[in-house]
Parts: structure tokens; C-alpha cells; sequence
């Protein structure tokens, strides 16, 4: 009898996607790449459209995406009566609903509304209480965590270890897709960028520490001029940041920003706080040297990445200079890739599954 397993999609509908609407889309992608017959994946959402094609069925809830993350822990609000499985990739929800013998689960990225709650807003915080508070009380809850260090946190707030099970998180494996050297070089030209460059992905917000990093770009160059310009992508996010000195692409395709991972010297990400940290990881993935707090948590054991203290402007720009030194010939991008080999899609969706049982 084939199992239908919904996930939430609402994520996608909101302005400023982050982080987990790559998780929405690469879970979707790696369930439907195990290629099973006996599941069917469905999305849920809010009313409204969603901007992209899903690898799933999409359902929608008939209220929009601000009603329905109210409404979720109070009522299973468009989650079929037939799911076996009901997936919250949020603390938005959903919290219940399907079948009477649905397995219910929800994905914890983080607790950054405590580590930084410069980054949100009062009722922002209270929001993320009162839901992690819910989570803790509703025991059927099994709670999948994607960073290394959340776990121990979580039981202490209250959450029995064996409701925890811990999953990867992924990359796009189809770096042949990228955007061709002649296009990014365009692009960059574009935008007064001729020759090497440093890479920064990510929301242009406080808590990813960009001033300091330009800063450390800065003195950095003074010593090895090969680091070239300063690049920002992605779009701007909470609190003001000063990016004098630096390029700002904005938003760019997949295609491009693959194709940026894949000819920049070097890959720079030095947030505060971070859940996981899924940028550090794309670069690796095509063989780009990489930069990276120490507080990472998705390369925290990676040896073949250069980790700094992102509160040491100093550290930062020796991390940068550590990095040109390291080697960039096809025997050294083929190990960092082989580094985060296991991170793929299928993967992901293999753990869910284990998750799910």
C-alpha cells in the first residue's frame, strides 16, 4: 500500500526564503530521486502560487502563508486526511493531521532567535519561544535536527533525547548546470570586477558578520593582492550592514551562483551564529577553497577548510591568506570535494525516512 508523506512548502511563499527553502527543495529532490513506488510525496502550502516547479504533487491550504502558520498548531489546516507521514520543515508547522496512525515530525535548524536576538524582532522571539515550548509539551513529535550540536540543546529544553533524530542536509550535485566561465566573467564585468575574486553567499545581514569580513578582505590584499575584489551575493536580510568597498551582485540564478562558487579563489563565510551552514559546503562541493568560522557547524570537522574566529578581524584575514596557500591544482579540488561527498540529496532523504519508521 503506498504511503503518502507531506511536507511543508510554506517557506517558499515567504519574502526572504533563507536557508530553509533550499532544505524544502532538496528534500523534495532527493525523495523523488530514490525513485519509490511505494510513497507519494505531496506538498503543502498556502494559497497562492509558488514560484517554482517541485519534483512533488503540491496541495494548498485555503488561507495565506502569515494565517496559516497561526493556524497550524491549533488545526491541521489543508494536510490530507491520507498522510502517513506529516513533515513541518518549520516551526511554522503543520503540527498534526492526516491518518490516524500518521507519524508527525518537524525539522529544528536552530535556536538563532537566542544566540543572536539582535537578529529578530521582540515579537519575532516570542514567536520562536512559545513554538519551541509547544514542540517540548506535544511528545508524539518526533523532532529531526540538521545541525551536530543541536541535539544536547534541545534536551535541555526539555525534549526527550529519543524523540531527536538527527539528519544531513545537502548540495545541488549538478555543478555541470553552472554557468559558463564566459558568463560569470561578464557578469563580474558588469559590475567593475576584472580578474581574481573573493566570494561571499549569503543574506546581507548583521549576524553574517560581512563588515568584518570586508574588513579583513581589506588588509588582507594589502599583503596578497590575488584575493582580487570583495563579492557579495544574495539578498539583503535584518539590520543595516556596511558593505563599502565591496560588490553587490544581489540575487543571482542557481546557474550563476554555481558558476561563482566554481571561479572564485577563494569561498569567504564567517557568520557569528549559524545553524549548519550550507554555503561553506556548495563550495566545497566544486572544489573551492574555503573560509569559515570556527562556529560552523557544517565544517566544524572539515580539516580541509581554514577555520577563524569571526570576532578576530585578524584571524580573519589570516584565515584568507591561509587559504591562497593552500594548493587550488585538480588534486586538491578533488579532495575538497570528496570531503562532502556524503552530503547529497538522496542522503537527506535516506535519514528522513529512518526518521519516519
Amino acid at each position: 500500500m503506498k504511503r503518502t508523506i507531506t511536507i511543508s512548502i510554506e517557506q517558499l511563499s515567504r519574502p526572504q526564503p533563507g536557508g530553509i527553502a533550499t532544505y524544502v527543495r532538496g528534500l523534495a529532490t532527493g525523495l523523488r530521486d530514490l525513485a519509490d513506488p511505494s510513497f507519494d510525496v505531496v506538498g503543502l502550502g498556502p494559497s497562492g502560487s509558488v514560484d517554482e516547479a517541485l519534483p512533488l504533487r503540491v496541495v494548498r491550504a485555503p488561507v495565506g502563508v502569515q494565517l496559516l502558520s497561526r493556524i497550524w498548531p491549533l488545526w491541521p489546516l489543508g494536510v490530507p486526511k491520507d498522510s502517513n507521514v506529516v513533515h513541518a520543515t518549520s516551526m511554522a508547522g503543520p503540527y498534526g493531521g492526516g491518518s490516524s496512525t500518521a507519524v508527525h515530525s518537524i525539522a529544528m535548524h536552530d535556536l538563532l532567535w537566542r544566540d543572536e536576538p539582535g537578529i529578530s524582532t521582540p515579537a519575532g522571539i516570542r514567536f520562536h519561544d512559545r513554538r519551541l515550548k509547544f514542540i517540548a509539551d506535544h511528545k508524539e513529535l518526533r523532532v529531526l535536527v540538521t545541525s551536530p550540536g543541536l541535539t544536547e540543546r534541545l534536551i535541555n529544553e526539555n525534549i526527550d533525547a529519543s524523540r531527536i533524530h538527527s539528519v544531513r542536509l545537502g548540495v545541488d550535485a549538478d555543478i555541470e548546470r553552472a554557468a559558463s566561465e564566459t558568463s560569470v566573467h561578464e557578469l563580474l564585468a558588469a559590475h567593475g570586477v576584472h580578474g581574481p575574486f573573493t566570494l561571499y553567499a549569503g543574506t546581507i545581514e548583521s549576524r553574517k558578520n560581512i563588515e568584518r569580513l570586508i574588513e579583513a578582505h581589506r588588509i588582507a590584499s594589502t599583503k596578497i593582492p590575488d584575493l582580487g575584489s570583495m563579492v557579495l551575493v544574495g539578498p539583503s536580510g535584518w539590520g543595516d550592514v556596511n558593505t563599502f568597498g565591496a560588490t553587490k551582485l544581489g540575487l543571482v540564478s542557481r546557474e550563476m551562483l554555481r558558476g561563482l562558487y566554481r571561479d572564485a579563489t577563494v569561498f569567504a563565510y564567517v557568520p557569528l551564529a549559524e545553524g549548519w551552514g550550507l554555503p561553506p559546503v556548495e563550495a566545497l562541493s566544486v572544489g573551492t577553497r574555503v573560509v569559515a568560522s570556527a562556529t560552523t557547524p557544517s565544517v566544524t570537522t572539515n580539516d580541509l577548510v581554514v577555520r577563524v574566529d569571526p570576532l578576530n578581524v585578524e584571524s580573519i584575514a589570516e584565515g584568507l591568506l591561509g587559504a591562497l596557500r593552500e594548493g587550488d591544482d585538480v588534486d586538491s579540488q578533488a579532495a575538497r570535494r570528496r570531503s562532502v561527498a556524503d552530503l547529497t540529496w538522496r542522503n537527506v532523504a535516506l535519514d528522513h525516512l529512518a526518521a519516519w519508521q
